[in-house]
């Protein structure tokens, strides 16, 4: 059973937090993915595109994989199908992030458990954008 964690516990994780790579986040304006990462950007989050089929994303250049991003990351922040959650979940566990955040609709038992058994922390099905609204 996935169990987030607390809205109060978000809101502090979120206010640690500076460095966002966003999963699956799509150059068009119309798209969730952007209209919410641009938010947070707005907010003063350095935000890191992560998609293979995109170069630039809100001004900054996309990488194709988390793997490939240099520095520490925050927060990854997944806009892919569930199905896709365990791969990416493997990918999380290799770049030492902080938490693994899917966004609203999105979540996956076998990620989940996945990524808790290491002692990761795990947000699913929750909006980072109404999340950060609510808690500041």
């Amino acid at each position: 059973m996935i169990e987030n964690p607390s809205r109060e516990e978000m809101g502090k994780m979120l206010k640690k937090s500076k460095r966002i790579a966003v999963v699956g986040l799509s150059d068009n304006p119309e798209r969730t993915s952007y209209m919410v990462s641009k938010a947070m950007q707005d907010s003063g989050y350095e935000i890191i595109p992560v998609n293979p089929a995109v170069s630039v994303v809100l001004g900054v250049k996309a990488v194709k994989a988390l793997k490939d991003i240099e520095g520490h990351v925050d927060i990854v922040n997944v806009f892919r199908r569930s199905e896709f959650l365990p791969e990416i979940a493997k990918e999380f566990a290799e770049i030492d992030a902080d938490i693994f955040w899917a966004q609203l609709g999105v979540e996956n038992e076998e990620a989940y458990n996945f990524l808790k058994e290491k002692g990761h922390t795990v947000i699913m099905n929750r909006c980072i954008k109404v999340e950060h609204a609510l808690t500041k």
